[in-house]
């Protein structure tokens, strides 16, 4: 198989193309190159045993990719590997037979891809058999041209346990360093479409905010006009006044946001504040909602570090919750907990609502990408994990106990 194609398999593929090539090697040493590097072959049983380990490698490439999907799995086809290369060894010579570091295959193979256990196990059961095999040896097949061999077999012996311990440690140690570079890489990567994903709608944003201000200012002197004719006793005309009291101070509130994400501006508040903040927008934005904050009074007077963003995000996981719930129960409900951790120390804010939860399928998704649903809810989350992960805190999704979603906040305390 030609070299280049080697890295567009599998990595299942790859270790199957491994095994077939140690059968080979092996079939070849015993059947064309006994003689040639001095293989004891004083069994009939070892055809037997190249025949089972045939069987098998055919019956576990049928299943190469479930069987491997697993460490468990990975960890078992290396384990009975192992097996199969000492009872070659064990049959073409043993502790004498110059192939004995082919042990390390399986070892080297767990160290770079399996947690640290495995190769450790796969180097203790190889130790341990070579020093059998080594035990055991007759004693004539220690004398070589009048010379006691003995000597440099337990040099072998004791190099196998030096390369070995240098694999499950070093080349595990590198694996395990590059498998977090890689996972850091693609967070990075994921975290850059984000943006790149938050950019386009930030400038979609501020351009439709920009084109609506001049309909506002419209509809704010037809309601006026419409206000007077009617002698200032229309319950329409005060519902219209209202809800485009509050498009106003929303796009108000979208310019000074806008302004302050470009300036960098920052200031320090303390938690209790940031809550009665909160509270305030919800009773003039959502009169109807039935909130529960649970404030810790040591989390009161800790300091967080925002900017106008910050209000809206969670403005917006209450929004959502109060719709989660007002549609499982006809009744909007939410509850706000908010609480210090000591250990890593930051505020902690959950928003449980008491509606259905979320599935399992978009618990990963959102917040991280946009996600088709019927409510927008994807868009808001992701909106709100940015302005919380631009602050230096996180937002992470869950299922409550007693049902219902909760969307856990945490920021950093300043000062910390």
């Amino acid at each position: 198989m030609p070299h280049s194609l080697l890295p567009n398999l599998r990595p299942s593929d790859q270790l199957a193309f491994l095994r077939i090539l140690s059968l080979l090697l092996k079939l070849g040493l015993t059947f064309t190159a006994a003689e040639t590097f001095g293989l004891s072959l004083y069994s009939p049983a070892l055809n037997y045993a190249l025949l089972l380990e045939t069987i098998y490698l055919g019956v576990t490439f049928s299943i190469r990719h479930p069987l491997q999907s697993k460490d468990s799995g990975l960890f078992i086809a290396l384990l009975l590997d192992t097996a199969f290369w000492i009872t070659w060894l064990y049959f073409t010579g043993g502790a004498t037979n110059a192939f004995i570091s082919l042990l390390l295959l399986p070892i080297a193979i767990a160290a770079v891809i399996l947690p640290r256990w495995a190769p450790w196990s796969l180097t203790l059961i190889s130790t341990l058999a070579y020093s059998l095999m080594l035990y055991f040896v007759p004693q004539e097949q220690m004398q070589h041209h009048g010379m006691d061999m003995s000597s440099h077999y337990l040099g072998m012996w004791f190099n196998f346990v030096i390369s070995s311990l240098v694999l499950t440690t070093s080349v595990a140690f590198i694996s395990k360093r590059m498998r977090r570079q890689d996972a850091e890489l693609a967070y990075m990567r994921e975290a850059q479409l984000r943006q790149e994903k938050l950019l386009a709608l930030g400038t979609a944003s501020a351009q439709m905010a920009h084109q609506l201000a001049t309909p506002l200012s419209s509809l704010r002197l037809l309601v006026e006009e419409v206000d007077e004719e009617l002698g200032h006793n229309s319950d329409a005309v005060k519902e219209m006044d209202t809800a485009l009291f509050r498009c106003e101070q929303t796009l108000t509130e979208l310019r000074c946001a806008t302004e302050s994400i470009r300036e960098h501006k920052r200031v320090e508040i303390e938690v209790g504040d940031l809550i009665a903040m909160l509270r305030q927008q919800v009773t003039l934005l959502m009169p109807q909602l039935k909130l529960e904050v649970e404030l810790d009074a040591e989390a009161s007077h800790t300091l967080v570090q925002t900017d106008t963003s910050l209000l809206p995000a969670l403005l917006s996981l209450v929004e959502n919750a109060a719709r989660a719930s007002d549609e499982h129960l006809q009744e909007q409900r939410v509850n706000i907990e908010v609480g210090i951790d000591h250990l890593y120390p930051s505020i902690r804010l959950r928003v449980r609502d008491y509606g259905v939860g979320i599935p399992k399928r978009l618990l990963s998704q959102l917040g991280h990408k946009l996600v088709d649903s019927p409510t927008g809810m994807g868009i808001a989350l992701m909106l709100s994990h940015a302005s919380f992960e631009r602050l230096g805190g996180k937002l992470i999704l869950g299922t409550h106990v007693d049902g219902g979603a909760v969307a856990e906040v945490t920021l950093p305390v300043e000062g910390s």
